[in-house]
């Protein structure tokens, strides 16, 4: 009778079938939980770049200038001495620090000079604001600033037909760039459109 009931012990393996079926259930279920765990993370983490990245791209075209006007070239002695031309802040947003620069000190805002002769990174300028203005040196929404860029301290100074680049960087933004031709005839004040 004993081997009997041994033997049908060792026949009928509902219980372990069951609970075999139990631990891989739940294995199943604790390894998709890991899985919808990390792809979540990695959505949220995604999302989170984009936005970073969204306010970032806002911030510099909020902190962009944009010449308004003509650019007007001051010659003497058949050379331009000095350039001028207006800015305003392009977006109405972020202020720029237009501080003036006499070429040596470190200036916020950098004007360079490049021609086919020669490259200078760092030009001396004065800066006018004109209309409305709080007295400050920052371009702000609804502001206008004429900077006044000084040429003399050049190797070569642009003559007659020469075509030059006036680039002014800010330190948030884009960077404006102006490129210029001059006329045939070098006069005391020219319009260069």
């Amino acid at each position: 009778m004993l081997k009997g009931l041994y033997k049908s012990l060792r026949r009928d393996e509902r219980g372990i079938t069951g609970l075999e079926t139990a631990i891989i259930l739940i294995a199943f279920v604790v390894v998709a939980s890991v899985f919808a765990y990390t792809v979540l993370s990695a959505g949220i983490f995604s999302s989170q770049k984009g936005q970073e990245a969204v306010y970032s791209g806002l911030s510099e075209a909020r902190a962009t200038m944009e010449i308004k006007g003509s650019m007007f070239a001051y010659g003497a002695s058949g050379n331009v001495t000095e350039v001028s031309f207006t800015l305003t802040n392009a977006m109405k947003g972020q202020a720029i620090d237009l501080t003036p620069s006499d070429g040596n000190s470190s200036a916020v805002t950098i004007i360079s000079y490049t021609d086919k002769n020669q490259h200078e990174s760092n030009l001396p300028y004065d800066v006018t604001f004109i209309g409305k203005n709080n007295g400050d040196n920052l371009l702000e929404q609804d502001e206008q600033a004429v900077i006044m860029v000084h040429l003399t301290g050049l190797t070569t100074s642009p003559g007659t037909y020469d075509i030059f680049t006036i680039e002014v960087k800010p330190v948030t933004g884009a960077s404006l760039i102006l490129n210029r031709t001059l006329p045939a005839r070098i006069d005391p004040v020219m319009d260069l459109h």
